[in-house]
């Protein structure tokens, strides 16, 4: 049997009611040992009550909880401030829209043990409510949906250049330094970029899942490509290299719709059949991939997930372009 280091776990939250209650029941049904660990709760001034849900949830299960305050309301920021409180040898970073399966904390501190890794984490299973949040789940689990992301796709155990929130041993963070906190979005992709350009390492156990409660909204949906769109340009202005080739994807498709589209109205034929040809691709990759979740899911997500492999990629390119406008701005501060 193993002994249990003294862990922290940190979740930071902020208008998190529609999800807290079956976060924390998660995690206090952990089989990690209750008394060496510590749950913190990072609130970005809530205006919900997701603070009086966590205290109610701590009193009926009988469980000592900390819930600070992030005067900020950023996710680093968060972060920032429970990793400074935290007692614990290692940290265990949760997000408040998830779910965790009794031994996932368990999992995490064994495999960190065993391996000379800085961080370490899991696959992220997408889960969404609803015909539009069902849908999109699957979508998320594709490579045509999110790229190369080994950790939404699904990858064999190994070292990799990021994994979902992370297991960290405490001393990574005065070696390599705590979350940026410029960085409204990203701030864990950036410190496991930052953790491998300085000889540390990233290891992604497959045997270590989590399920990710995904938006369900077309609003919501849209709104988060556009955001993640604009912040993967900000975050590689601010922290160059932190960000890999498939973040910039959309933008480059979305780019080349602007470039070919005017261009083919001159009637030039290499424009014509250039545009005729990338959507052609694109529609082809569309359907192969909508049909095949559609078979495996339900025919009734064909229409939808046609529509929204380009709709997140339109979003997520377009929130790019605002991205790059936005540098002039950070470039004056």
């Amino acid at each position: 049997m193993m002994e249990y280091p003294f862990i922290s776990v940190v979740i930071p939250v902020r208008n998190e009611s529609r999800y807290i209650d079956k976060c924390i029941d998660s995690i206090f049904s952990q089989t990690y040992d209750k008394s060496k660990m510590e749950i913190i709760f990072v609130d970005g001034k809530s205006s919900d009550d997701t603070v009086a849900r966590i205290n109610k949830r701590a009193e009926e299960n009988d469980r000592n909880v900390i819930v600070l305050d992030n005067p900020q309301k950023i996710t680093p920021v968060a972060m920032n401030i429970g990793i400074k409180a935290a007692k614990g040898d290692y940290i265990v970073r949760l997000d408040a829209h998830s779910e965790y399966p009794d031994t996932y904390i368990e999992q995490c501190i064994e495999c960190i043990l065993k391996t000379d890794a800085d961080n370490v984490g899991g696959i992220a299973l997408s889960d969404g409510d609803g015909y539009i949040g069902e849908a999109f789940s699957y979508l998320l689990a594709t490579k045509f949906g999110v790229g190369d992301s080994g950790f939404r796709i699904g990858v064999p155990s190994g070292y990799v250049d990021t994994v979902p929130f992370g297991t960290f041993k405490k001393e990574t963070f005065e070696k390599f330094g705590l979350y940026d906190e410029r960085l409204v979005r990203n701030q864990d992709s950036e410190l496991n970029s930052r953790i491998n350009q300085n000889g540390g390492k990233i290891y992604l156990d497959s045997d270590i899942k989590l399920t990710y409660k995904c938006r369900n909204t077309i609003s919501g949906i849209a709104k988060q490509n556009f955001g993640n769109g604009k912040w993967n340009i900000i975050t590689q202005y601010l922290c160059p290299g932190a960000m890999s080739l498939r973040h910039f994807i959309p933008f480059l498709f979305v780019l080349s719709l602007v470039v070919l589209i005017p261009l083919a109205f001159t009637g030039i034929s290499f424009f014509v059949y250039s545009l005729i040809a990338e959507l052609a691709l694109y529609l082809s990759l569309d359907i192969c991939y909508s049909v095949k979740l559609s078979c495996k899911n339900g025919i009734k997500y064909l229409p939808l997930l046609m529509f929204l492999y380009p709709f997140i990629h339109i979003c997520y390119g377009l929130g790019s372009f605002v991205g790059i406008v936005n540098l002039f701005k950070f470039k004056k501060k």
